[in-house]
């Protein structure tokens, strides 16, 4: 069974939405055991299953193994832990506050095997998401600096001031890129081959014109075609005991900034029976979703409204001001990510991304997933971002999670509803497609791919067994 095809039947199976005519479910209410966190319960059942299982069957129940797995990984540390971590801010924090967060969904945790388990970020995202927390962090130590922040008020100023132009490409850079994966020694036994696939630019936008490929520490490398809606250079090496397994790249890619100055009588009516409109309305479960409270939140925002450039500005405007930026799980264990987005009123810029392109579609706006990097000289981070289609106009980046920037210039402010910066490497165009040459197994990410994907002849190597490392410079044109 593809890797793809069964995602959904594990992550549905595993949490929500389970068929009860699958024979897991005859003996074990799986979906009811994890909510009440029986984890090993579960594990213990999963175990016995595979014995009598059919391939696909037992493929899946593996990867549901996995996923609980990883779900423990997220979530490592006990209350006292988390006490520790706070101790700085809150030298005598109380179980009554405590509860009180976890109440209000700014402290996550979930209980597994009887226990209180906390997120790996749950203390950092305190301070993101309660505001006397996030006040009295400010009050104890300095403000941290904030790259993104720097950019957009002391960089995207200028070049209005220097002239930026409607749909023009503007401030070209020529960027290098060395990027390493590296294995973390005896992960596999020695002389077996490991599989790599790493990120790698798609061109041919406005945005993206062209790339450069350097090196590889390979002789025998594949660079995935540019169509290719996740682009990578894939390689193999041999593992050697007692050794670091590296895979290494290098190129030049040259991207601009674009900024759209849309008015909302220039989009035109949508061509609704035109493939695109089609393919960019549809809903793509499990992460873009038409479930009644997506489509009654996406209505109650845009109101009376029918333009589609407005709705979009409304939308964007209601993920700023409801959904902060915080923290996030790993998206291989979520089985809905806008529906845990709306529950817990907060997310990472996928998590955003997902939820602005579940409310989008609902109200038939064509929208499409981006990410890779934004590679800028403040700050350097993986980052996923969005497109949205206008009749007579094109696909207008849009990035619900860079916000809105703090000014009183309304084009400034609203820039990042219609505009980009020029320091984004592009490497997908859609999330959960195939790589090239296929993944054998259940991948690290399932959907989204910037960090890279390893795996040999006995599994997938998940993210705890290897490290990324991106090195960049920025070049003369």
């Amino acid at each position: 069974m593809s890797v793809f095809r069964s995602v959904f039947f594990v992550l549905t199976s595993v949490f929500l939405l389970a068929s009860c005519g699958q024979k897991v479910h005859e003996k074990l209410n799986i979906e009811a055991a994890l909510k009440e966190g029986s984890f090993s319960k579960v594990e213990t059942y999963l175990k016995q299953e595979i014995n009598n299982a059919g391939e696909a069957e037992a493929e899946n129940y593996q990867i549901q193994l996995e996923t609980i797995r990883r779900l423990r990984m997220e979530f490592p540390y006990t209350r006292n832990d988390v006490k520790e971590q706070l101790k700085k801010y809150y030298p005598e924090v109380s179980d009554a506050q405590m509860d009180k967060w976890e109440e209000d969904k700014q402290l996550e945790m979930r209980v597994i095997d009887g226990d209180k388990r906390y997120f790996l970020r749950s203390a950092s995202n305190l301070f993101l998401l309660n505001p006397e927390a996030k006040k009295l962090k400010e009050k104890v130590s300095e403000k941290g600096y904030d790259g993104i922040e720097d950019f957009q008020l002391n960089v995207l100023p200028n070049w209005f001031e220097q002239g930026l132009e409607p749909a023009k490409p503007y401030n070209r850079q020529k960027i290098k890129v060395n990027y390493t994966v590296t294995l973390k020694p005896d992960q596999v036994p020695d002389g077996e081959i490991v599989r790599c696939w790493l990120p790698y630019p798609r061109t041919g936008s406005a945005r993206l014109s062209d790339v450069e490929f350097l090196s590889a520490n390979q002789d025998d490398y594949i660079i995935a075609p540019n169509e290719t809606k996740q682009r990578t250079v894939y390689m193999e090496k041999k593992a050697e005991k007692g050794k670091e397994t590296v895979f290494n790249i290098s190129f030049i890619f040259y991207p601009a900034a674009q900024w759209f100055d849309i008015k909302p009588e220039q989009a035109k009516a949508y061509d609704q029976s035109s493939e695109l409109y089609q393919t960019y309305t549809a809903e793509r479960l499990p992460h873009i979703v038409f479930n009644d409270k997506i489509k009654n939140l996406a209505r109650e925002i845009i109101g009376s409204e029918t333009n589609p450039v407005t709705q979009v500005k409304l939308l964007y405007y209601w993920i700023f001001n409801n959904i902060p930026w915080a923290g996030a799980l790993e998206y291989s264990v979520m089985p809905c990510i806008p529906c845990y987005v709306l529950e817990n009123r907060h997310g990472d810029c996928g998590m955003q991304s997902f939820l602005f392109l579940s409310l989008a579609r609902s109200l038939g706006i064509p929208c499409k997933w981006q990410s890779g990097w934004y590679l800028m000289p403040q700050t350097v981070n993986l980052h996923d971002w969005t497109e949205v289609y206008y009749e007579g106009i094109g696909w207008v980046p849009v990035d619900p999670s860079f916000g809105l920037v703090n000014s009183d210039d309304l084009k400034l402010k609203e820039f990042y509803i219609n505009g980009l910066d020029c320091y984004r490497l592009v490497v997908n165009d859609d999330f959960a497609r195939e790589l090239v040459p296929p993944k054998k197994y259940y991948r690290s990410e399932p959907f989204d791919f910037q960090r890279g994907e390893l795996e040999w002849a006995g599994g997938n190597l998940y993210f705890d067994t290897w490290t990324y490392d991106m090195e960049v410079e920025y070049l003369p044109i």
